[in-house]
């Protein structure tokens, strides 16, 4: 897996071009391809619009356009990210993050339990973490954390309001990671 050369990707950018390398950065999805893609390609089709210099500014680019974006858009751009913790469907990049090591049966069965906790709590949201190298193990109480949950309590949650300052601040924080796993993604293509 490689990104092309960026001042080819430049040098015609258009939605065509720009999906597969966005989609390698962030995970392909309906809404990178929609909305995304076309975004950035107009970008940098626009007279005067300075041009990355490298694939750190791309995706600097990518946050400043997603953040403009209603929230509704970037909970959708947010949910395509695959959950901590899945086996099945995943890109290679998110299955070489995100199983490392064979996960145990029952930290998978915690993590299926804590991510349907949190799509409790923040309606609409889906967990995303900068995994950077850590076992899913290590993930679980970073997200029982999040949920002010004891190791392996379970409890009821209540949703937080769409669109509420608690829920809009969980989502700005899941893209705030998005945007590091796609930086970490171009350590790991040497496309730094």
């Amino acid at each position: 897996m490689s990104l092309p050369p960026l001042p080819l990707l430049l040098s015609a950018p258009s939605p065509a071009s720009l999906t597969p390398a966005l989609s390698t950065l962030f995970e392909p999805s309906p809404p990178l391809t929609a909305h995304l893609s076309p975004a950035i390609a107009t970008l940098l089709s626009t007279a005067g619009q300075p041009q990355p210099a490298n694939y750190a500014d791309l995706i600097g680019l990518c946050a400043e356009v997603v953040d403009a974006w209603r929230d509704s858009e970037r909970a959708e751009f947010l949910g395509s990210h695959p959950r901590i913790g899945e086996v099945k469907g995943l890109s290679a990049l998110s299955e070489r993050e995100q199983a490392s090591r064979r996960t145990p049966e029952e930290v998978l069965d915690r993590l299926a339990y804590l991510n349907a906790a949190y799509e409790t709590r923040y309606p609409r949201l889906r967990y995303v973490t900068f995994v950077a190298g850590r076992s899913r193990a290590e993930i679980v109480p970073e997200l029982e954390g999040l949920l002010g949950l004891a190791a392996g309590e379970e409890r009821d949650f209540q949703p937080v309001a769409v669109g509420g300052e608690e829920w809009r601040k969980e989502l700005a924080r899941g893209l705030g990671d998005v945007w590091r796993i796609g930086k970490d993604r171009l350590r790991a293509l040497g496309a730094e």
